[in-house]
């Protein structure tokens, strides 16, 4: 089947990063709830289980319902739908806040927005992936991608000091009402932007059903071995290092013997890592092929974890290089490949496939976070660091020795249709 072309306009940069800055805003509140949260479970319940529940709930909508929500987003429009899933979060916030005013909170209380959140934020997020290919010329994506990731860096600089600070200065509900402020930035400027709409493939039927084009994205994402691949690749990373990333607070509790602080600590390190590492992929671009590049990134990672999960209580710092080492590699090795996924799939087909690939990422976090809850709280969470930074480290050795990963950028072997 052939698609209509869609021609990015010339004067793309003003609606787009005006869009962007909009988005910007909502993740800066987005981060500082999330830190707020996720330390106040961290300090009222000190269980490990309780901290996997929150991170289970939250992964679960991207998991069981990332495929349907890319189909439905490549039907809908894009630009509706990010308007309501930002006003959907600001809502559930704010109905969060006046349960902390009123001193009800439970924890299944924000287990359930931690879930809300998520729900969102998957129809979100494919959202803004699929219009950005639309509104950004193809040399542009990769530039965009290591900018995405300085901002996520930013975020991480600025919001988790700034939460753990203001959570001794500001009640909680005071502190969720910064992310419903930032949410209702986000939506303004779509009420006046246009976000392009990808041209629905001629010769498909308006019958189709959402089943029929859940099956053409599963028939394109197994027609590319190499995205195959990776996807195992992903599979194993998040079944390890996600918990691990989510059980943080109570490393930096249990073991370091930190408060807030510390644990911010480590987060803005974390984000100066990331913003160094969008700043290099931007500047230097990476290798030709660009998959050497993820595999750099991916060892950088691997690195990273091991460093952390072999520091001694006494050498806090040494956790501290290992978190700039992790976010100093997450986007030298998310980049390239989200530039090539965008420059490769035609966009009437983008939502199916990056919602596909997220899920299958985070197929297995769930069950590593059930497993690590338990474990940590009776054998630590470096376990998790060690383990899961030495087979990462591997497999960014061995995937630059496998044809089909090596050839990920050229996969018209594959025969790829949709």
């Amino acid at each position: 089947m052939e698609s209509v072309d869609i021609t990015v306009t010339k004067k793309w940069k003003s609606p787009f990063f005006t869009i962007w800055t909009g988005q910007a805003f909502s993740l800066f509140g987005s981060t500082l709830v999330q830190f707020a949260l996720i330390w106040y479970l961290t300090k009222t319940t000190g269980s490990g289980m309780v901290l996997a529940i929150a991170s289970i709930v939250g992964l679960l909508p991207q998991v069981l319902l990332g495929p349907l929500a890319g189909a439905l987003v490549d039907r809908w429009n894009r630009r509706l739908t990010m308007i309501v899933a930002d006003s959907v979060v600001a809502l559930a916030t704010l109905l969060l806040a006046g349960l902390f005013s009123l001193g009800v909170v439970k924890p299944w209380h924000i287990f359930t927005l931690l879930f809300v959140r998520s729900l969102a934020g998957t129809f979100h997020w494919v959202a803004m992936q699929t219009s950005t290919s639309l509104m950004v010329p193809r040399e542009h994506l990769a530039r965009i991608q290591g900018l995405n990731s300085m901002l996520g860096g930013s975020m991480n600089i600025i919001s988790a000091p700034l939460g753990a600070l203001l959570m001794d200065f500001l009640p909680m509900q005071s502190v969720l009402m910064i992310d419903v402020s930032t949410a209702l930035l986000a939506v303004l400027p779509l009420f006046f932007i246009m976000v392009p709409q990808p041209a629905r493939s001629i010769g498909a039927s308006a019958a189709n059903n959402i089943w029929d084009d859940l099956t053409a994205g599963f028939q394109y994402v197994l027609s590319w071995p190499g995205l195959l691949l990776i996807l195992g690749m992903a599979v194993v990373i998040n079944f390890l290092l996600t918990p691990a990333a989510s059980l943080m607070p109570l490393l930096v509790r249990s073991h370091f013997n930190g408060q807030a602080l510390q644990y911010a600590g480590l987060e803005s390190v974390f984000g100066i890592g990331a913003i160094a590492g969008g700043l290099l992929l931007g500047v230097w671009g990476g290798f030709k092929r660009r998959i050497y590049t993820s595999m750099l990134g991916l060892m950088g990672i691997g690195l990273g974890s091991l460093l952390i999960g072999f520091a001694p209580a006494w050498a806090y710092p040494l956790a501290v290089a290992g978190m700039f080492l992790f976010g100093l590699s997450n986007p030298i090795t998310n980049g390239p490949l989200m530039a090539v996924i965008q420059e490769s799939v035609k966009p009437e087909m983008q939502g199916r496939v990056f919602t596909l690939i997220s899920s299958a990422a985070g197929l297995m976090s769930p069950l590593g976070l059930a497993i690590a809850g338990p474990l940590a709280d009776n054998l630590g969470v470096q376990t998790w660091f060690v383990l899961g930074g030495v087979i990462t480290l591997l497999m960014g050795i061995a995937g630059l020795f496998v044809p089909a990963l090596i050839n990920f950028e050229h996969p018209k072997q594959a025969e790829m249709t949709a």
